[in-house]
C-alpha cells in the first residue's frame, strides 16, 4: 500500500508533479555531465525555481537534503546501469544500491525510482530489472515508501536511443503497472496524439513524462503542453533544464505548463522574462 503522506509530498495539491533529474553522474557517461558539473551549484539553481521534486543520487541527494526550510520533495534514483554512451560495454547490467529503501528513509525521501530496460537483444538485462523492481516493491511496502518506475524501450545496437514507438512503449508500462508501480515515469511516443493510450494503460497510475535528450525550447513546451492535454499528470525533465542557459527560468516555465495549464507561447514569455 502506498505512504499517502510521501506521496503528497511529491504530488502537489492538484496532483501533479515536476521532478527534476539531476541524477545522471549516476551512470558513468561523460556527456551526461553537461551542465552538472557543480553539483551544489545545479541543485541550487534549480531550487530557486521550486519545482515539485528534485531526483537524486544516494550520494548527491545531501545537496537537496541539507537545505533549510520550503524545499523540493527528493526523489531517490535506486539503480545503476551501463547502457548509455559509445561504444556500448561487452558486458550490459542493471542492479540495485544496496538497501535502497532504507536510504531512502534515512534522507527522507518522497518517492524511489527504478527502471525498467527493454534494450534489443538483451533480455538478460530486462530480467535483472524485474528482479530489480521485485526486490524494491517489497521493501517499499514494508516501509510506505511510493515506486516510481521507469519503462525504458531503446532501439539500436552499437549504442541505445529512445524507441517512440507506442506498440512498445505501451506494453511495457502496463507491465510496470502490473508489477505494484506508485508512479510511471514514461517516454513520449513519437506520435504524441496517441498519449492517451499510454495514460489508459496505467489504469490510474500517474504517468510523469520523460524529457529525454536536448531539445529546442519550443519542442519542449509543445510536447509537454500536448501530454499534459493527453491527461500525463506531470514530467520529469533532466538535460532540458539542467543544460539550458537558464535552468530557474526553464523550470519556472515548465511548472506553468504542468500547474497552470499555461501555453507553449506563455512559457515562452515567462522564459523570456517578459
Amino acid at each position: 500500500m502506498v505512504c499517502t503522506a510521501r506521496l503528497n509530498r511529491l504530488l502537489a495539491a492538484d496532483g501533479k508533479c515536476f521532478d527534476v533529474a539531476i541524477d545522471h553522474g549516476f551512470f558513468d557517461e561523460a556527456s551526461f555531465l553537461t551542465g552538472i558539473e557543480d553539483m551544489r551549484l545545479a541543485v541550487a539553481r534549480v531550487c530557486e525555481a521550486m519545482p515539485d521534486a528534485v531526483q537524486l543520487s544516494p550520494g548527491m541527494a545531501r545537496h537537496l537534503q541539507e537545505k533549510k526550510g520550503t524545499k523540493p520533495a527528493l526523489v531517490l534514483r535506486t539503480d545503476i546501469a551501463n547502457c548509455y554512451g559509445t561504444p556500448l560495454p561487452r558486458t550490459l547490467f542493471s542492479r540495485l544500491v544496496d538497501d535502497p529503501v532504507g536510504i531512502a528513509v534515512r534522507l527522507d525521501a518522497a518517492c524511489v525510482v527504478v527502471n525498467i530496460l527493454q534494450l534489443p537483444g538483451q533480455p538478460e538485462v530486462h530480467e535483472a530489472c524485474l528482479r530489480n523492481v521485485a526486490a524494491l516493491r517489497s521493501a517499499c511496502d514494508t516501509a510506505g515508501m511510493p515506486l516510481m518506475i521507469e519503462p525504458l524501450v531503446m532501439k539500436g545496437t552499437e549504442s541505445y536511443g529512445v524507441d517512440g514507438d507506442p506498440k512498445k512503449i505501451i506494453p511495457l508500462v502496463r507491465q510496470a503497472v502490473e508489477l505494484g508501480a506508485d508512479i510511471i515515469k514514461a517516454d513520449p511516443t513519437e506520435d504524441l496524439s496517441m498519449y492517451h493510450k499510454v495514460i489508459e494503460t496505467a489504469a490510474g497510475v500517474p504517468v510523469l513524462v520523460r524529457g529525454g535528450g536536448r531539445a529546442t525550447d519550443e519542442v519542449i513546451f509543445q510536447r509537454t503542453f500536448e501530454v499534459m492535454r493527453r491527461g500525463a499528470s506531470g514530467i520529469v525533465y533532466g538535460r532540458n533544464v539542467i543544460q539550458h542557459q537558464n535552468p530557474a527560468g526553464m523550470t519556472r516555465a515548465l511548472m506553468a505548463l504542468v500547474h497552470e495549464n499555461a501555453t507553449p507561447q506563455q512559457a515562452m514569455t515567462l522564459l523570456s522574462g517578459r
